[in-house]
C-alpha cells in the first residue's frame, strides 16, 4: 500500500479518491508532524491506519461537506502549503481557480505571524502543479 506523494516524490498530492467525492491529501511515509499538523489546521482530517508494519496517514475533506466546499477547502490550502514552502500537487478535478485566488488575497491581508503556518517561503513556493 503506496501513497501518491510517495509516488511522485511531492510533499502533499491532492486528489479526488477515484469512484468516490472523497478529497484526499497524501503526503510520504514518515512525513514530518509540522506538516501533518499544518494539514489539520487548515481543516482537513487525519487519518490513520494501523498495520504489522508501517503506520499510514493521510488527510481527507470532511466528509460531511458538500462536494464544492471540499474543493474549496482543498484549493483553499494550497498558498498555505506552499509558503511554507511544501511542494504540492493538486489534480484538475479538485481544482478551484476562484477559491485559490481568495486564498491567495487573504494570505496578503493578514499579518505574517497569523498565518496557518508562518514559516519562510522557500524556493519552491510557486505556482501549485496541477496533473491534467
Amino acid at each position: 500500500m503506496g501513497n501518491r506523494a510517495d509516488d511522485e516524490g511531492t510533499d502533499v498530492e491532492i486528489y479526488l479518491k477515484p469512484l468516490t467525492d472523497t478529497v484526499h491529501a497524501d503526503t510520504p511515509t514518515g512525513a514530518p508532524e509540522r506538516l501533518l499538523a499544518l494539514l489539520d489546521r487548515l481543516g482537513f482530517e487525519r487519518k490513520t491506519l494501523e498495520t504489522a508494519g508501517p503506520v499510514y496517514v493521510w488527510h481527507e475533506a470532511p466528509g460531511h461537506l458538500p462536494e464544492d466546499e471540499k474543493k474549496h477547502l482543498a484549493t483553499g490550502a494550497v498558498p498555505a502549503l506552499l509558503m511554507a514552502g511544501y511542494m504540492v500537487n493538486i489534480t484538475d478535478d479538485v481544482w478551484d481557480a476562484a477559491a485559490y485566488q481568495d486564498a491567495v488575497a487573504q494570505m496578503r491581508r493578514r499579518p505574517a505571524a497569523a498565518r496557518p503556518d508562518a514559516s519562510p517561503a522557500s524556493a519552491s513556493a510557486s505556482r501549485p502543479h496541477r496533473t491534467r
